[in-house]
């Protein structure tokens, strides 16, 4: 499932990549956890969202293309081509897939009017800039770029962080340019498509909230990234800025959103990567959506 619609708004998947990976070992992942913490969830995790045969996570890397009645509007731009990158299936990627797979979505990069970053880390500015004649300029020369504000000043004092690798190559273009706005992390495009503050992965990460005809949806970045955090809302994964805060917001996003109709859009989760919220015992449930939909 690649497209969803939502009252009168269309949500695309726009994937870059799809499965298990070395860098994604459980444990690593999520450095607080053990083997045994794990061993209680694979039986449902599995083939879905662990691989049976390697034992890594499966995880998307991928934006989310939303088109309402006024705007065309990119959420994330996932990892890029071109770009040295510390972590080996992203370093240096020369695939074009990702551009493919926009282009298939019926979008050229000029039809785009905005972007926007639920936060700063590589794997969701990537494709902010693209290489041309030697130099990263914006992928989308007619896009509002949207950034929070004390996301970006936060990540401007620390341009040598491994999660900010894209810094020089995928955000400051982007400033340099002029095609960047900097912004109250609730800020709003129009009634349809809002950030809500979801800190703690990063300084001032950010969701993104959407609603037409009576119908919602929140685009969590990395507000989660495996379903078992949904079971487990405290297992902190190895990024988190402020573990104990990610923690805390993540429990009240679950609870904020459990039983209700509101559709999570699960930025890294495995395929078809939405779903709703729903309670199990004392915790939640990711309840994917059905493919066939």
């Amino acid at each position: 499932m690649l497209r969803r619609e939502l009252g009168g708004i269309t949500i695309d998947r726009i994937i870059e990549t799809e499965g298990p990976d070395p860098y994604f070992d459980p444990v690593g992942f999520f450095p607080k956890t053990t083997p045994d913490d794990w061993a209680r969830h694979r039986v449902w995790m599995e083939p879905r969202a662990i691989d049976p045969a390697s034992g890594k996570l499966v995880l998307a890397i991928q934006s989310f293309l939303v088109r309402t009645r006024h705007h065309t509007i990119l959420v994330d731009t996932c990892v890029g081509d071109h770009k040295p990158r510390s972590m080996p299936s992203w370093n240096m990627t020369t695939s074009g897939a990702w551009l493919a797979n926009l282009a298939a979505a019926g979008v050229q990069p000029e039809g785009v009017d905005y972007v926007m970053c639920t936060h700063l880390h590589r794997d969701h500015v990537g494709w902010n800039t693209r290489l041309r004649d030697g130099r990263w300029v914006p992928t989308f020369p007619n896009a509002t770029y949207v950034f929070a504000r004390k996301e970006y000043d936060y990540w401007a004092t620390q341009p040598d962080q491994r999660p900010n690798e894209g810094w020089a190559d995928s955000v400051q273009p982007v400033v340099e340019a002029g095609r960047a706005a900097l912004v109250a992390n609730d800020f709003a495009i129009d009634d349809e498509v809002w950030l809500e503050p979801t800190p703690g992965h990063t300084p001032d990460h950010v969701a993104v909230h959407l609603r037409s005809n009576g119908a919602q949806a929140v685009i969590t970045g990395d507000l989660m990234h495996t379903p078992v955090q949904c079971l487990e809302p405290d297992w902190a994964m190895r990024a988190d800025f402020d573990p104990a805060l990610a923690g805390q917001t993540r429990r009240a996003f679950l609870e904020r959103y459990c039983g209700t109709d509101v559709l999570v859009c699960a930025t890294h989760f495995p395929s078809p990567s939405l779903g709703r919220i729903v309670p199990r015992g004392s915790a939640f449930w990711f309840e994917f959506e059905e493919q066939s939909r």
